[in-house]
């Protein structure tokens, strides 16, 4: 897939205060890449330096290719950037709050109000005071605001925060039919796992200011299934013997070296015999049967980080 967006080695200090440090990823064409951390990780950070609302300490930020002053700020204007709470006059209606917005960006082609307001699911609010709006509804709003400019690129920071349940889904199903439909990319950040999940094609999990984990959601869901966890005095030596001896091959091997038994097989005394019988030692070995929660808890830890993630 085509890369859109190319950060490499990004970092950024306030003071002696590190924001981000060495954080690298790529979001490519079509996807929908979920930026996942706890309060305080950096991840509005990341998304403000891709606007161009801060700049970085060190590393590089590559948009549609271009890397220059002015190819960024061009590349700038085949994106959008939701990062803060999308503002609006609480007395107009919808639609006269994306004609004073179309007036503001120079935008000559009124049509564009027509197809917004039917793409965010508000042409049926007519003058409805934007003050009597549902939450869901202004968040919908501010999408349509953002799409006015027609974006190759969307990049929304909790898009999802605050809502209630009906709120969430809607917001859900609007930025997938963009997705699918419009086909535009999508980088959104949050840090409500289970509804990214219902969403994202790709993850980049940070903590911290560092990416711990860049993942597609097809190996997270494969992560997230039950599995044997083996840890053993000779990990190295795990997989061979599994494969060799009892013939499994549904295998992963960790960062840390532990190994990952997937479906398939069901018997972990077998496993455990086996293993000492060639000489290692299991000092771990239990089901887990983790979902996506439990995952990203794994990664960013029980607590994860205090203070807001507004700089």
């Amino acid at each position: 897939m085509e890369e859109l967006i190319k950060i490499t080695g990004l970092c950024k200090q306030y003071m002696s205060r590190e924001v981000l440090k060495d954080v690298s990823f790529s979001l490519k064409k079509d996807m929908i890449l979920g930026l996942v951390g706890p309060n305080g990780a950096g991840k509005t950070t990341v998304m403000k330096t891709l606007g161009g609302l801060i700049m970085p300490t060190s590393g590089t930020v590559e948009l549609f290719g271009e890397s220059s002053p002015k190819g960024l700020a061009h590349s700038r204007s085949r994106m959008c950037f939701m990062i803060e709470t999308p503002y609006a006059k609480q007395n107009m209606s919808a639609r006269e709050n994306l004609e004073k917005l179309r007036l503001q960006k120079g935008i000559p082609d009124k049509s564009r109000i027509d197809r917004a307001l039917e793409l965010a699911g508000l042409t049926d609010t007519g003058k409805k005071p934007v003050k009597d709006f549902s939450l869901g509804m202004k968040q919908r709003l501010g999408l349509a605001g953002a799409l006015l400019s027609q974006p190759e690129i969307m990049i929304l920071d909790e898009p999802i925060n605050g809502l209630d349940p009906e709120g969430i889904v809607e917001i859900r199903e609007l930025l997938l039919k963009l997705n699918r439909e419009e086909h535009i990319t999508l980088m959104i950040s949050s840090h409500i796992l289970s509804e990214m999940a219902l969403m994202c094609t790709d993850y980049v999990f940070i903590r911290k200011g560092r990416v711990i984990e860049n993942i597609s959601a097809e190996d997270l869901k494969r992560r997230s299934h039950e599995y044997f966890l083996i840890r053993a005095d000779k990990n190295d030596m795990v997989p061979a013997v599994l494969q060799n001896k009892l013939g499994i091959t549904d295998i992963e091997v960790d960062k840390d070296g532990s190994v990952r038994v997937f479906k398939g097989f069901s018997d972990i005394r077998l496993i455990s015999k086996t293993l000492f019988d060639n000489g290692i030692v299991p000092l771990e070995l239990h089901l887990n049967d983790a979902d996506l929660e439990k995952y990203y808890m794994d990664l960013v830890g029980e607590n994860g980080e205090e203070g807001g993630d507004n700089v």
